[in-house]
């Protein structure tokens, strides 16, 4: 990570196009504010575009906007992210996920940075930073015909590759008690990590990466029962250095069902909430309770979205 943080400096004051590749949570999203916090262009806005989370037929008019009556409900022209990135940058996540028809005309855009809004004729021209992420293997979807090569390598200027935390175990202690102290302040707790405890979380594969440690981190500050908080350890793979533990059962059935469902729901919550980035009331219709229903469960399970530029 601090061969990571290097490229950053050398990069930031640049204007160059960057492709942040990694694993779910592995901190990408922290990258590219990063870039963009180095960068001559902090004072302009960070717009941050989920590729993913919004349906294909929209996708054209979220990036580019689309000028009134360009399509049945267009009542009012309507910017689209690009020009709200004007003077600042464009962070395009999961950018595999683009559709091949988008991906064509967003190559044209970063070849010269103008574009026309849907049902528009003139060109609008923006002076905007892109960086682009992704957690899937391009290659493969190059030689699957997903993804145009012409873009990745116009993307591809500057490559980030973020390690996922099972490569670099020696930062857990580090970002551990940094999550400690800010779920301490942020619930009016004095919770501590007892040694037997970080040998735990060092031994664990952490394959939900750093966000997967930061919600550990969080419950075991919410939760009065910390073997309660930890008990997710035990049901995975201990990483590849550390040795084979067989945990212990210490649990009821009735426990053990109870944490399974937990787990099970907060599971879908995060997956879910991610890919809509985020809109409630969306992935409540998604997961078939009602939008209170919604806010209680993420309460329960002690997330919180993520925070935006």
């Amino acid at each position: 990570m601090q061969a990571i943080r290097k490229l950053i400096e050398c990069i930031g004051h640049t204007d160059a196009t960057v492709l942040i590749r990694g694993e779910s949570g592995v901190g990408k999203d922290l990258v590219a504010r990063a870039i963009h916090a180095a960068s001559a262009r902090r004072a302009g806005a960070f717009i941050k575009v989920n590729c993913a989370a919004i349906p294909a037929g929209l996708l054209e008019s979220e990036l580019f906007g689309h000028e009134k009556g360009a399509y049945t409900g267009a009542h009012r022209r309507q910017l689209g992210h690009f020009e709200y990135a004007n003077n600042g940058t464009i962070y395009l996540d999961e950018i595999a996920e683009l559709p091949l028809i988008l991906q064509a005309k967003l190559l044209h855009v970063l070849q010269d940075f103008s574009f026309s809004r849907v049902g528009g004729h003139g060109l609008i021209d923006v002076d905007a930073r892109v960086v682009a992420a992704t957690n899937r293997d391009l290659d493969d979807a190059m030689k699957r015909g997903e993804f145009r090569t012409d873009l990745y390598y116009r993307l591809n200027v500057v490559e980030v590759r973020v390690p996922p935390l099972r490569e670099r175990p020696e930062e857990i202690p580090a970002l551990a008690a940094w999550f400690l102290a800010k779920f301490n302040a942020q619930y009016g707790r004095q919770k501590q990590l007892l040694p037997e405890t970080m040998a735990r979380l060092r031994q664990h594969a952490w394959p939900g990466n750093v966000r997967e440690l930061e919600n550990m981190i969080r419950r075991l500050v919410i939760l009065a029962d910390s073997e309660e908080a930890l008990a997710p350890l035990a049901a995975r793979r201990p990483c590849r250095y550390a040795p084979a533990q067989r945990p212990i059962v210490t649990e009821s059935l009735r426990d053990i069902t109870r944490r399974a469902r937990f787990e099970a729901e907060r599971q879908a919550l995060i997956e879910v909430l991610e890919r809509v980035d985020w809109n409630r009331a969306k992935a409540a219709r998604i997961l078939g309770v009602t939008y209170r229903t919604m806010l209680n469960k993420i309460t329960a399970c002690g997330l919180t979205p993520p925070s935006r530029g």
